[in-house]
């Protein structure tokens, strides 16, 4: 790895980083082609996980975070940490590793190892940052989202860069897309939010951006849905409740089910108030089968476990050519699973893939354009492979070729090539 202007003195280093809901990444841009860091050994993306170790009282992150978690060690998962800038979650202090901290510090940490794994690997010391950002981090309240970025600005302070500036994901995917003369339309759907920028390209590869868009709507919203509908049933939602105060059922409240179906919301559960109203409601259901489940996974914290095992099924049932696609619930009890054939999935996700061809569409209104007139959506991040997703978009740009080639590398390689440019 060599340094891509050794002449210059002045210029600061700057690191590009993708710091995603899911998964994050870093690079920098050598010989104008973006070099993307190995964060762990073979891998240049990093799970955006980290995990608070209760013996030990260490911090591990990126796949050893999730290794922990599966090998069952004692300590603390957490995932999704994204979904929280913007909102006064961050900031609740939290014991986590023997010492009392908020979800702020947890995201320096995390980005602060990202720097440190980079400058290692660089022999290089980035004091600066180009960051990737949803256009927007919530969809309708624009004080929150000015909020969110201030939050995010303050946690790679906090990691140790002196300045960080701002990209619009889908505006950073496509500085590493190949050029095309005509007019294009990014899709970007990460794990927290989905967004969109409208572009034209001449023939020499010359871009103007006409418009950028987005949704807080992503693939853990996915995965909480179908949660939700195929993994809860199992654990006791729906159930009857008796009332212990008079006559007759109801079913049971969807609160419990719903957080534990939420990848940010899974860390809250574990305390001794959940439990309990957990434990009522077991006692007092007309059937408790399902509820006793819920109270083991309360009580073993297996929470995430269940979050990786919805993902790993709507991935099979996504690319499945039958109807046999499960979602493997065995951590919970032997033999237990729950059927997720793809037209089941497709079900579930109904309204949110119509949510995401909306918001696509205003977009292009946003842009002054057609659909018709739309030659090439560039699919970008993991849910956007989804079939559900790709037949919406071509239903919307019926003449558009569907380019998913640098899917999973767009953003990190787009912000790595961008970060020579940034002007501090």
């Amino acid at each position: 790895m060599t340094e891509t202007n050794p002449s210059s003195t002045t210029r600061p280093h700057t690191l590009g980083i993708d710091f995603g809901t899911s998964n994050s990444a870093a690079g920098l841009a050598v010989a104008g082609r973006p070099w993307l860091v190995e964060l762990e050994p073979g891998e240049t993306t990093l799970p955006t996980a980290v995990f608070f170790d209760s013996d030990t009282k260490t911090r591990r992150i990126g796949r050893s975070a999730t290794r922990a978690l599966i090998e069952g060690d004692e300590g603390r998962f957490m995932r999704a940490l994204k979904s929280l800038l913007g909102t006064s979650l961050l900031y609740e202090k939290r014991r986590l590793g023997g010492e009392m901290m908020d979800f702020s510090d947890v995201i320096a940490h995390f980005l602060r190892e990202v720097k440190t794994r980079a400058e290692t690997a660089t022999r290089l010391e980035f004091t600066h940052a180009l960051s990737g950002r949803p256009v927007k981090f919530h969809s309708k309240d624009e004080a929150r989202n000015t909020r969110a970025e201030e939050d995010l600005r303050h946690c790679y302070q906090k990691a140790g860069f002196q300045d960080v500036q701002f990209m619009y994901e889908p505006e950073a995917a496509l500085r590493a897309a190949r050029p095309h003369p005509g007019i294009g339309l990014v899709v970007d759907i990460g794990g927290g939010t989905s967004d969109f920028t409208c572009f034209e390209q001449d023939d020499s590869g010359g871009t103007r951006i006409l418009a950028s868009h987005g949704l807080r709507l992503g693939g853990t919203d996915f995965d909480r849905q179908i949660s939700i509908d195929h993994v809860m049933p199992h654990l006791g939602r729906g159930a009857m409740i008796r009332n212990s105060f008079g006559g007759g059922s109801l079913p049971a409240p969807n609160r419990i089910f719903n957080d534990l179906a939420t990848w940010q919301m899974i860390p809250f559960l574990y305390g001794p108030d959940t439990r309990r109203a957990a434990r009522d409601l077991a006692q007092n259901a007309e059937d408790r089968s399902g509820l006793n489940r819920l109270l083991q996974v309360l009580e073993d914290e297996l929470g995430h476990d269940l979050a990786f095992a919805t993902e790993a099924g709507k991935i099979r049932a996504n690319g499945a050519t039958d109807e046999t696609a499960q979602i493997d619930l065995r951590i919970v009890e032997p033999g237990l699973s729950a059927a997720l054939p793809r037209a089941a999935l497709e079900q579930s996700l109904t309204q949110m893939v119509q949510d995401i061809q909306d918001e696509a569409a205003e977009t292009l209104r946003l842009a002054g354009v057609s659909p018709g007139n739309v030659n090439r959506c560039v699919m970008v991040g993991g849910s956007a492979l989804l079939m559900a997703v790709r037949a919406a978009l071509q239903d919307l740009c019926p003449t558009a070729l569907i380019e998913t080639e640098r899917a999973m590398t767009a953003v990190a390689d787009g912000l790595a090539l961008a970060a020579q440019d940034a002007a501090f």
